[in-house]
């Protein structure tokens, strides 16, 4: 009997939260795939799915673990000073591989100049990428809808320099089936960049409002101010971190994390979820 052919798809961040929704919905979808991770070990195991290891500072694992594979999700590595370096690494590696198709997890509204620190590191990387010679998709995500109720601290309050400036921030569920259908059928993307958000643009007023409506405990938004923000914060991470931390608030009030997009509902079929829904929806699990 003839050996099967190669996986030529490969899914990174497989043992994360959103590179691992992505690798269970291929699976789901009988595509077979390689889960190029830094620990093999700690990969889900999927129907269809191999584990390779892969680092992505260590260009002779990027070119073993992506030879004879055809396209790549890029799952942006963990927050680290040197990411974009160990970014462009990857790319390069990848690109010496083989790969001819890379998909990239972006950033909404990355830019050179964008108040979100994070934001720039993930621009760099778009720059390199595109100078890589490989094709690409670039999926912009808005914050993940997830993490807003991870903002509440113990006593129930949000707190952060954002004002009231409004994020469209988009569930993990939905970047990972947006993802999916993308590496499912890539031809029709080559070359795009879409920017995922929810269904709704919210102050984070609101988004207490609606957290403590779902919860049933009080939920309320303190707006500190930049300085306030940062003694808050003092001494808990490195500089650079801290940076990233409260710039996560300052780009909601400049407004940088606003506006709808309907490149989910087009991407996956169906409405991008709230909020409200995606409370609800943990609620009942």
């Amino acid at each position: 009997m003839a050996d099967e052919a190669p996986p030529s798809i490969a899914v990174t961040g497989a043992t994360g939260r959103l590179g691992g929704r992505v690798a269970r919905l291929l699976s789901g979808r009988g595509v077979a795939q390689r889960l190029a991770v830094r620990s093999p070990d700690r990969a889900p195991a999927l129907a269809g799915a191999v584990p390779v290891r892969c680092a992505y500072d260590r260009p002779d694992q990027v070119t073993s673990a992506l030879e004879g594979v055809d396209t790549v999700l890029m799952v942006s590595g963990s927050e680290t000073p040197d990411r974009v370096e160990q970014h462009r690494t990857f790319i390069d590696a990848a690109a010496g591989a083989g790969v001819h198709r890379l998909v990239y997890i972006s950033f909404f509204g990355a830019s050179p100049d964008a108040t979100f620190t994070l934001a720039r590191d993930h621009w760099a990387t778009e720059e390199h990428l595109r100078a890589s010679g490989l094709t690409t998709v670039v999926l912009r995500d808005n914050f993940y809808l997830d993490f807003l109720p991870e903002l509440v601290e113990a006593d129930g309050v949000i707190r952060g320099p954002a004002g009231t400036g409004r994020v469209a921030a988009v569930a993990q569920d939905d970047i990972a089936e947006a993802a999916a259908a993308i590496l499912a059928a890539p031809q029709g993307h080559d070359g795009a960049t879409y920017s995922l958000t929810g269904p709704e643009a919210l102050t984070l007023d609101e988004a207490a409002a609606v957290i403590a409506r779902r919860t049933g405990r009080p939920v309320t938004f303190h707006d500190q101010g930049v300085d306030e923000a940062y003694a808050s914060r003092a001494g808990q991470a490195p500089d650079w971190q801290l940076d990233a931390w409260v710039s996560t608030y300052t780009a909601i009030a400049a407004g940088e994390l606003d506006g709808v997009t309907d490149d989910v509902p087009r991407l996956t079929g169906h409405r991008a979820r709230s909020l409200d829904e995606l409370l609800a929806a943990a609620g009942e699990a």
